[in-house]
């Protein structure tokens, strides 16, 4: 049994992890940091945990934190980490965060994209990116892991097969996204409110948005090659969901056979990922408050495009689900441990 301590308990991603954490025969969960609710009773500020959690919401002290438990999960703003982080900290306890601090190793570019100033790059060379699929072994060594952004995993996720076998033209790769409010976060904001999310679906950070780096890093390193792309999302009214389409122009003599044996060769032997039978489009519902990525491929013969499509719930293979899995690999334990969960309908 370890013990487990997460600052930023009460936000979405947050609370995603108590839910998870609850139900995994491996954790104790420690400490309830939220800055916005210290001395209150977290079943308080979400309902749905009363008479399961009877714990009081502590402040976000991380160096006190890492004398008590084991585990940190950082469910925090951009900066919040980088800003605290020592080698102290790291001696004592292994941290995962869900935040982009360390997820991209040029310092210029994630201080370009996210507009902070870095407080510790001297972490960025040990931090693992916690793309499990990707990563695994790298994980298992790390004190560090950059929890992936919900957007990146499930882009990286549904187009990678098909970079790392270099069946596309990478200059033409387009990815278009639609997610969920929950991604946004539990802040209040007027652009999440009921009326103006409700009966509408927008573009938002067109041709700016933060990912964007981040998918382009991680893809670069598939492609063993700088990748440079079109990255659009899109804010829809669902609690929560990411749907992926991504086109590219396929390479002469490319065909739909290849591409999916390319998909089968990755994912054939991977519990979190599914690949799904010819003509069966992803959706959100089949995977919503699960793990699971579902997959699938398209070869539009008249274009010579592939279509590549992938869905994913963004807090849970997006976020929490995604950190313990990292947290199963860092401490041993069988990866899937406490993450079965079978996705919920309707």
């Amino acid at each position: 049994m370890i013990k487990a301590g997460i600052i930023g308990a009460t936000g979405y991603a947050g609370g995603e992890l108590v839910r998870i954490l609850l139900g995994h025969k491996e954790v104790e969960l420690k400490w309830y940091g939220s800055k916005s609710y210290i001395g209150q009773k977290y079943a308080e500020v979400y309902r749905n945990m009363f008479q399961l959690v009877e714990n009081i919401c502590s402040d976000d002290d991380i160096a006190k934190l890492a004398e008590e438990v084991d585990v940190i999960f950082t469910a925090t703003p951009q900066g919040y980490l980088a800003g605290l982080l020592t080698e102290g900290i790291l001696e004592k306890a292994k941290v995962i965060d869900l935040s982009a601090d360390y997820r991209i190793q040029d310092v210029a570019v994630y201080e370009a994209w996210y507009k902070l100033t870095h407080k510790s790059p001297q972490f960025l060379k040990e931090a693992v990116y916690g793309l499990c699929e990707k990563n695994r072994e790298a994980v298992k060594g790390a004190r560090l892991v950059a929890n992936p952004g919900c957007y990146p995993t499930c882009s990286y996720l549904t187009v990678a097969p098909l970079v790392q076998a270099g069946y596309l033209d990478l200059h033409t790769l387009i990815i278009d996204a639609k997610s969920g409010t929950s991604g946004a976060g539990r802040g209040a904001k007027v652009d999440n409110l009921y009326c103006e999310v409700n009966e509408n679906i927008k573009a938002y950070g067109v041709a700016a948005h933060r990912h964007t780096p981040e998918i382009e890093e991680q893809l670069g390193y598939a492609a063993g090659e700088p990748v440079t792309l079109n990255f659009t999302p899109h804010l829809v009214p669902m609690n929560r969901g990411i749907l992926i389409t991504a086109y590219a122009v396929v390479k002469e003599g490319v065909t739909e056979a290849m591409l999916r044996e390319a998909y089968e060769q990755a994912y054939g032997s991977e519990k979190f990922v599914r690949f799904l039978e010819p003509g069966v489009c992803p959706q959100t519902k089949w995977v919503e408050g699960s793990n699971y990525v579902d997959v699938n491929v398209v070869l539009d013969n008249r274009t010579g495009r592939v279509i590549m499509m992938g869905a994913m719930d963004n807090l849970v293979k997006g976020a929490a689900g995604q950190a313990v899995q990292n947290m199963n690999l860092m401490f041993g334990f069988p990866e899937d441990t406490g993450l079965n969960l079978v996705p919920m309908f309707p």
